[in-house]
């Protein structure tokens, strides 16, 4: 365990040098963002602002007055845009995998524009933030949205704190701004609902505020954004699979290189999967082109889709067939991330991926029953989703947050679990960019590799990705500024 006593001292590592030179000399400088859980993998450090990890005791438990235990939570910090001393700090929240630094994706084009410092904390439990060795069902019992949003809220006063005594200052506050993508864009809106004091105003991009137990939204998106060609192609592709697992199931799992899974359940879910990421990531033509190809020409479907599947899911983006493995969820020791995000799934957001009744893509074994049992087998008995309560807690997507921006591709699947109607009177709003996929607005095209600096040009749709940026910079703007002028009114009184 990792957890730190209470007496431990703070470790905060220096500003960068330029801040030194800036407070000797008296002069301000100038300024010239799963399946959810989309992991970047690549093999050069460009694609980071930083990679230089900072560390900080972060409470363990924030709703016991009992426990006091601590643990090391690590987080990276960007200054080079940072107008100093007065400028905005930009909060990035870090995901539902293991945050590796600052990624150099569009937030680091608005820091550039607004003079503003980058901030990302890693999510409890992930990466090397967690306060356990061991991620047994009873250890994961801390790991949670409201834990983890009150994380954010320590943090964020921790790093106000720090900067204020760097600059010999008290009781200031630089204006923040809170940015997330997916659940982290949920997280986003969570905390602009919850903290609206310390921040001015929050983008949730494709943030998925709806908790929703069977999820047949989401296999219906997917065949409306893939057509219906393509649509026709895959369902085909779902009745050969589970005929040929009938009669040839060891064949037929080992065309896809996914002999481990045993269960046919997590098979069918991992095929269904391969599917959605091309959809999801605004990227269709990878899948869509050769698989309607191959039944014009009256190719084997399912040899198609597995070198679909070998050279798109598995090369471009990386993924692990690991991943699907319920043996692999069940190990304790590894530190998967894969583990962790199903303990969430299956204990406060579902987002089950269920087939619908009619006319379904997915295998209609992939269903409630097949979920729960997932949860039951990985975590144990009295582990499930309460749906219902965290959709009261935040609202759902009748959050009744304000200033907030939601940013919905209209292709992603996920924007069923996303807000879909801007509320003018709070105000928060809705802006959706059309044939983009999740998070185009902050990770622009393609999604893996990383596009540097969210390139919209490489975008599907490079003009709806530059309208929805430009929307987005109008309210940043706007809302950084109400927050500077309250802050002179209260300076001032």
């Amino acid at each position: 365990m990792k957890v730190k006593n209470l007496s431990m001292k703070l470790k905060v590592k220096p500003l960068i040098f330029i801040l030194l030179v800036v407070l000797i000399a008296e002069v301000p400088l100038s300024f010239c963002y799963l399946n959810s859980h989309l992991l970047h993998r690549t093999s050069t450090d460009k694609v980071y602002l930083t990679t230089q990890e900072n560390w900080f005791n972060q409470t363990l438990d924030h709703f016991s007055p009992y426990d006091h235990r601590q643990f090391q939570q690590r987080y990276y910090e960007y200054l080079d845009y940072f107008r100093f001393p007065d400028g905005p700090i930009f909060l990035k929240i870090c995901g539902e995998s293991s945050c590796n630094g600052i990624v150099n994706d569009y937030l680091s084009v608005l820091a550039k524009k607004f003079g503003a410092a980058i901030v990302s904390p890693e999510h409890r439990y992930y990466g090397r933030s967690s306060p356990f060795k061991s991620h047994t069902t009873g250890n994961l019992r801390y790991l949670s949205s409201k834990q983890t949003l009150f994380d954010l809220a320590a943090f964020r006063q921790f790093y106000q704190d720090s900067l204020n005594r760097k600059l010999n200052r008290s009781n200031v506050e630089n204006p923040w701004f809170v940015f997330g993508v997916s659940y982290s864009g949920a997280l986003s809106a969570w905390f602009r609902l919850k903290f609206p004091h310390l921040t001015c105003g929050s983008l949730a991009s494709s943030g998925v505020v709806l908790a929703v137990y069977n999820f047949t939204e989401f296999d219906q998106q997917i065949g409306v954004s893939a057509g219906p060609e393509c649509k026709a192609a895959l369902q085909e592709v779902t009745q050969l699979v589970e005929e040929r697992l009938n009669s040839n199931r060891k064949a037929l799992k080992s065309t896809f290189g996914a002999s481990e899974l045993t269960i046919d359940g997590d098979f069918l879910y991992f095929l269904a999967d391969a599917a959605v990421i091309a959809i999801q990531y605004g990227n269709p033509d990878k899948l869509c082109s050769p698989l309607v190809e191959a039944k014009k020409s009256g190719q084997d479907l399912v040899d198609a889709y597995a070198s679909y599947v070998k050279d798109y899911f598995f090369g471009s983006f990386g993924f692990s067939i690991q991943t699907y493995n319920q043996e692999h969820l069940k190990d304790t020791a590894s530190g998967s991330s894969d583990r962790l995000w199903w303990f969430q799934v299956c204990s406060e957001v579902a987002y089950f991926q269920v087939a619908p009744a009619n006319d379904s893509i997915r295998s209609s074994k992939v269903n409630t029953r097949y979920h729960l049992d997932l949860c039951k087998n990985v975590f144990g008995d009295g582990v499930y989703p309460k749906v219902d309560e965290t959709n009261l807690y935040y609202g759902g997507t009748k959050i009744a947050g304000s200033k907030i921006v939601f940013t919905n591709g209209s292709q992603d699947p996920w924007r069923r679990a996303s807000k879909q109607t801007s509320s003018p009177g709070m105000p928060s709003y809705v802006v959706t960019c059309n044939n983009c996929g999740h998070g185009s607005d902050l990770r622009g095209c393609p999604q893996s590799p990383l596009s540097i600096e969210g390139d919209e040009k490489r975008c599907s749709s490079p003009d709806a990705v530059k309208k929805v940026r430009q929307q987005v910079t109008e309210h940043i703007d706007l809302w950084l500024s109400e927050c500077q002028d309250a802050a002179r009114g209260w300076s001032s009184a």
